[in-house]
């Protein structure tokens, strides 16, 4: 058979039939639509196929002509190859990427603002008590205070008596009554001290101890205070400036009371002292 007889179903010399399209042999009805299918189409439809038809075109014009087993393989393998094509082009289009990983990291993200922006809120921090300023200090009122509050840590003063003493060191009477005055000692306090270390170094009656604080300085209540602060028998310090006496001269009985009585002693401790060194 050549390619001048018609298309149409051909009797084989093995007895079957074939279907002839004109330019090759076809093994079943179906093939031979799709072959007609395909002669039917435009020319313009069949761009996916113009590469394979052109290799067919080759070999057929390569192999020798008789209709033989390869001829009729590769216009079949051209064909699968040909709708397998856009079968790939199609996955290709539509396979989705995958774009919903990085929600996670923002959602965990707001978390922990949201977290955190409570913890700033809710901190505060407890107001710091300023410490006063004190007033600046010449050279001359520091040098004043710090010699005021030497005196205080030795004896017991009065203020006046510690302006007097801060003038007899050199201070002038405006740096010593500032310091004197910037120490804010207890003048009271220094009036019990003060009668303490007297009756520690001598003996005294109520009156004289009292007498002894105003020569110090204190004002008329503070040397009360003073007296009144301190623990004292009144009747053995006058025993004791009754043995004081004697120690430094020789006195009659009547002659020593006096002098007791003239001391700040009472009638009754003045004898209780005369009495207390035998006379």
């Amino acid at each position: 058979m050549t390619q001048q007889h018609p298309a149409g179903w051909y009797t084989q010399p093995d007895g079957s039939s074939r279907y002839w399209d004109g330019t090759q042999w076809a093994d079943s009805a179906a093939q031979a639509a799709a072959a007609a299918a395909t002669r039917r189409r435009p020319w313009y439809t069949k761009k996916r196929i113009i590469i394979p038809v052109i290799a067919f075109i080759g070999l057929v014009a390569i192999l020798p002509k008789g209709g033989g087993d390869a001829e009729q393989a590769a216009p079949a393998a051209a064909v699968t190859a040909t709708t397998e094509a856009p079968a790939v082009e199609s996955v290709e289009e539509t396979t989705p990427v995958e774009t919903t990983e990085a929600a996670p990291a923002t959602t965990e993200a707001a978390a922990v603002e949201t977290t955190v922006a409570p913890v700033a809120e809710t901190t505060s921090a407890e107001p710091v008590a300023e410490e006063p300023v004190g007033p600046e200090l010449t050279v001359t009122q520091e040098q004043a205070v710090r010699q005021a509050e030497n005196y205080l840590d030795y004896t017991a003063f009065s203020r006046s008596g510690l302006v007097e003493q801060l003038e007899f060191e050199g201070h002038s009477t405006e740096d010593a009554e500032f310091a004197v005055d910037f120490v804010g000692a207890d003048w009271a306090a220094q009036a019990v001290a003060k009668a303490e270390s007297y009756l520690e170094y001598t003996a005294f009656s109520e009156s004289g101890l009292v007498s002894q604080l105003e020569f110090e300085g204190f004002t008329a209540e503070e040397a009360q205070h003073g007296v009144a602060g301190v623990t004292v028998d009144w009747n053995e310090q006058a025993a004791l400036k009754a043995k004081s006496y004697l120690d430094m001269s020789a006195f009659s009985r009547s002659g020593l009371i006096d002098q007791l009585v003239f001391e700040g002693f009472s009638q009754a401790q003045a004898e209780f002292g005369a009495d207390s060194v035998g006379l």
